[in-house]
């Protein structure tokens, strides 16, 4: 087999080839890199002294494809019908209208910049900037200023929690890779994207008066008029779709986490009378396994063991069995879309076919992401199964890199990723498919999370001409191609250091272990 780090190269050299050379469809781009890297990767059998076949190896690829899209496609293709919804049915541009009106005009970055800090957790980042890309524009008119502050703030909301918060594809995926409760994902994807967003928009008032750049008119491009606030949603119907499926899985997120301590409060009585300890216990696990299990993993396994000897040991471990019902995420999006429907049906009345229709194509935009996610993820894991994740971690002290560097690890390959091919989705998922392999044997002195938002933060960093926000910055906000290189791409860089900033302080005061 070819060295993994070469394996590696020759992916990813291919995949930005495909996409930027020969502009291929970014599916079949990650899908073919994945089976040339599943290919390159042949294996001899330790047994029988044989090389795998080559149908085993396209195999793989369709096996990996498979289980990522087992583990995203529901909440992906879910999210996508709620999205639609909240934009046909006038649930967002009441949630907007709202922040105006609590803030005031005078505020009206402000305003945006929430508006898109919501709104892009359920909708897609380039809908977001299309729904509030004319209130900016407005704004503009009534106050002839501020009108590229209210441009970058909407991309200081909308592109952090793009990056962070589930369930929009990159953030989703990374907690699938690396094994992440999806709550936990996005309380703390959240708590790092807010201080993230602050610092974006003041400094978007920084670039605003620097470079002063006017609203131009658009060629082409027609504003439509807004509807009446007696046409719109109520706020608490137009918010529901988005805060009641994130309340039930932080409901399983916060039943779990005490349900783990009481597990483990009862293994540790169980040891005492064994004349030993958890402590011991996991020694002895990690031991016989050998470096392929962490101390997580085998504490994980003496849970398990706990609740097999003695069933339910406390309320929290009873309750955890039907909140993890209620706050799976499939079952949670689920009702969030039944409810989101039931919202655009109340206000827009549309007929059978019409719903139907809006479901379709909301489903189609959804498919295409899923494939692109799945495909990323597949490649990854074909990245992993070279063993490019032992040779990353050798190149930095084998088996002794853990504390901060693995954080900086992912944000610097996360980066790298973005600066090459543009997309942080991309960016996002190849890369914490690579991190599982990274961590065998491994004990992290923080939770898996903090290093998702620390990739997270990388796919923010280095976002030009190959992007396609970039270009959907300039084109929607009328600017020009070096305007958006002055300002979008030194926007997205602090959002990206200050999400890492975060990300290392909470790592260390809130490590979550």
């Amino acid at each position: 087999m070819l060295h993994p780090l070469l394996i590696m190269t020759i992916g990813i050299v291919l995949v930005i080839f495909l996409i930027m050379k020969l502009k291929v469809n970014a599916f079949l781009a990650l899908i073919t890199a994945a089976m040339v890297v599943s290919l390159l990767a042949f294996e001899e059998n330790s047994k029988t002294g044989e090389m795998e076949l080559a149908s085993d190896a396209v195999s793989r690829v369709a096996g990996a494809f498979g289980a990522a899209c087992g583990g995203i496609g529901i909440v992906i293709a879910l999210a996508a019908v709620i999205g639609t919804c909240m934009m046909d049915s006038g649930a967002a541009d009441r949630i907007v209208r709202a922040f105006m009106k609590m803030l005031g005009e005078e505020r009206a970055p402000w305003a945006l910049m929430g508006s898109g800090y919501v709104l892009a957790v359920p909708v897609f980042f380039d809908t977001v900037f299309y729904l509030l890309v004319p209130l900016a524009r407005s704004f503009y008119r009534r106050t002839q200023k501020s009108y590229l502050k209210c441009l970058l703030a909407i991309t200081a909301g909308g592109a952090i929690t793009h990056t962070l918060v589930p369930p929009t594809p990159g953030p989703l995926t990374m907690a699938a890779n690396l094994g992440i409760d999806l709550g936990k994902m996005i309380m703390v994807g959240a708590m790092v994207a807010l201080p993230a967003a602050i610092a974006g928009i003041l400094f978007a008032g920084y670039l605003d008066r620097k470079y002063n750049i006017p609203m131009r008119e658009i060629a082409g491009h027609e504003e439509s008029d807004p509807l009446k606030d007696e046409e719109l949603p109520s706020l608490f119907l137009s918010l529901l779709p988005v805060v009641l499926p994130v309340v039930m899985i932080a409901l399983h997120t916060v039943a779990s986490t005490f349900s783990d301590g009481e597990l483990l409060s009862k293994a540790e009585e169980l040891a005492v009378v064994a004349g030993t300890t958890v402590e011991a216990q996991a020694n002895e696990l990690m031991a016989a396994e050998g470096s392929t299990m962490s101390r997580g993993d085998a504490l994980k396994e003496i849970k398990q063991t706990t609740l097999d000897a003695v069933g339910s040991p406390g309320v929290w471990t009873s309750a955890s069995r039907y909140t993890q019902v209620v706050g799976n995420p499939n079952f949670a999006l689920l009702i969030s879309t039944l409810i989101a429907l039931l919202v655009y049906v109340k206000q827009r009345k549309p007929s059978k076919e019409d719903l139907a229709k809006i479901v379709e194509i909301s489903l189609m935009s959804g498919g295409v992401i899923i494939l692109i996610t799945a495909g990323g993820s597949s490649f990854g894991a074909m990245l992993k199964v070279a063993h490019v994740g032992d040779a990353i971690r050798d190149m930095f002290g084998g088996a002794d890199v853990a504390g901060m560097t693995m954080l900086f690890l992912g944000f610097g390959i996360a980066s790298l990723l973005k600066v090459a091919q543009g997309s942080s989705t991309a960016a996002m998922i190849i890369t914490s498919s690579m991190m599982p392999g990274m961590l065998i044997g491994l004990d992290l002195p923080y939770d898996k999370v903090y290093l998702a938002t620390a990739i997270g933060a990388g796919s923010c960093v280095g976002s030009w001409m190959n992007d396609s926000g970039f270009w959907i910055f300039t084109k929607m906000g009328g600017l020009t191609e070096k305007e958006g290189l002055q300002t979008w791409t030194p926007l997205l860089i602090v959002l990206g250091i200050v999400s890492m900033t975060m990300t290392l302080i909470l790592a260390t005061v809130m490590p979550l272990t």
